[in-house]
């Protein structure tokens, strides 16, 4: 394993226990990751700066022997290392389409959400603390749908969940399952959309130590006088008020939301449809936040969660509320490895290989997630948490323009800056901090610097 020794630590822990069957394949990953990285949305030739490096990641990438899943599995691994420092961990869990439309001959595919596009579904969980700093993968899935059963919808009550789509929350609660196995100091929450509200997995097994939450999706009925969801609970008292500051989007201004907060126990019913299966009923407890008088041109604000967490007191509720939005980091990800890492634009001509490409952009993109976020809960600890030497000493340098780094490394809030200042962010006010798109160009940028920094070090005398 001598030619790890050239790179990066972050790499070495992320990737180099992936099981390959081969050595010399894990070397490669992690090569490639620490060349890939410097430049996460350059197009291959570009990132690997070498025809000879270009040669060795092209044979990576369409090497049948190496299942995308081996690639994922190391990372995962990695992440029990950090889970295991934090008492409680949010298993945030959505799916995504990346679309390679533009491939027209592509084996592998399958339609996306309009029939005239075709790319694969990946369904992703990502361990976030209540902080909503990304300590790393947990889980990912990466299918592609069947040509022959696109129109059938009609048919989806009548299928199993196990040959519905619906099974990969199923899968992601087995993960967080095995994440607590391995972690049992640390708390679990797995946390689902509205598209999560599925009965199976309310009904799901409820070991010690996990727990879940999502949000409400359908008026199910329920043993109450209101007998569904939404009157069950809208017959609660409202038990606090709370305000939520609402950032601008589009044509809409920023604006401060009045919420009320209610919640209490439900005992779901199960589906009338599938009575047949004898599924028990499922107590839990709501939680619903809703905007009062909302502006006439803004959409009203509203959510009904769902939850196997005991919700006694208004704290409890507001804590329930909070770890929900931490969902929205699951989103940021998404971006960075859509936009930031320019997934889609990825050049290859079988899923599979497509495949492994994810796979590695994947943790490329967790990366610059993490540094953004760990930067805003631990500002003053020391970079070399994130950077190597070479890195910061570099960043520095080219900040103050000296050719002479300082003996101690700044602090993570202010080389995170730095590197968002690569990647074009101002900071007009104080309060301002940096982004994941800033942070995606920066890390480009520091790629550079670095590079000429450890070439022009070596040459000095």
């Amino acid at each position: 394993m001598s030619d790890l020794l050239d790179a990066t630590r972050w790499a070495v822990t992320e990737l180099a226990d992936a099981a390959l069957g081969d050595l010399r394949r894990t070397q490669r990953l992690v090569q490639l990751a620490h060349a890939l990285a410097q430049r996460p949305g350059a197009a291959l030739p570009e990132a690997c700066g070498s025809g000879a490096r270009l040669k060795a990641a092209s044979r990576f990438f369409t090497n049948e022997d190496i299942a995308p899943d081996d690639i994922v599995q190391s990372p995962i691994a990695a992440t029990d290392s950090r889970r295991n420092t934090v008492p409680l961990v949010l298993a945030v869990q959505d799916t995504t389409e990346a679309n390679w439309t533009h491939l027209r001959v592509a084996e592998g595919l399958g339609p996306l959400g309009h029939p005239a596009c075709h790319g694969l579904l990946v369904h992703t969980t990502l361990a976030i603390t209540p902080e909503r700093v990304p300590l790393g993968l947990l889980a990912q899935q990466v299918w592609a749908r069947d040509p022959d059963d696109i129109g059938k919808r009609a048919r989806r009550k009548q299928l199993p969940i196990s040959q519905k789509e619906s099974q990969k929350w199923l899968h992601s609660l087995d993960a967080v399952f095995t994440a607590r196995d391995c972690c049992p100091t640390t708390c679990m929450v797995s946390v689902g959309d509205r598209e999560a509200d599925v009965y199976d997995v309310l009904v799901a097994p409820r070991p010690a130590g996990v727990a879940r939450l999502m949000r409400a999706s359908w008026n199910r009925g329920v043993h109450a006088p209101q007998r569904y969801v939404w009157a069950a609970v809208a017959a609660q008292p409202v038990a606090a008020q709370l305000l939520l500051h609402v950032p601008r989007r589009g044509p809409q201004p920023a604006r401060e939301a009045t919420l009320a907060l209610r919640y209490g126990p439900l005992t779901l019913c199960p589906p009338q449809h599938r009575k047949a299966e004898g599924l028990p009923a499922v107590t839990l407890w709501a939680v619903q936040v809703s905007e009062v008088e909302p502006p006439a041109e803004a959409e009203p604000i509203e959510w009904l969660l769902l939850t196997t967490v005991a919700v006694e007191t208004v704290d409890d509720a507001i804590e329930r509320v909070q770890g929900y939005s931490c969902r929205w980091g699951i989103e940021v990800w998404h971006r960075i490895v859509k936009s930031g890492c320019h997934l889609e634009a990825r050049q290859c001509q079988k899923a599979e290989r497509l495949r492994r490409a994810l796979a590695l952009y994947s943790v490329l993109a967790w990366r610059i997630f993490y540094a953004t976020m760990l930067a805003r809960a631990v500002p003053d600890a020391p970079c070399s948490v994130l950077l190597e030497p070479d890195e910061w000493q570099a960043l520095s340098g080219a900040i103050h323009r000296v050719p002479t780094p300082p003996a101690e490394p700044p602090t993570l809030g202010q080389a995170v800056t730095w590197i968002a200042q690569l990647g074009g962010f101002v900071g007009r006010r104080r309060s301002d901090r940096p982004g994941a798109e800033v942070m995606w160009r920066g890390f480009q940028h520091l790629g550079d610097l670095t590079t000429m920094y450890c070439i022009m070090r070596r040459d000095s005398p």
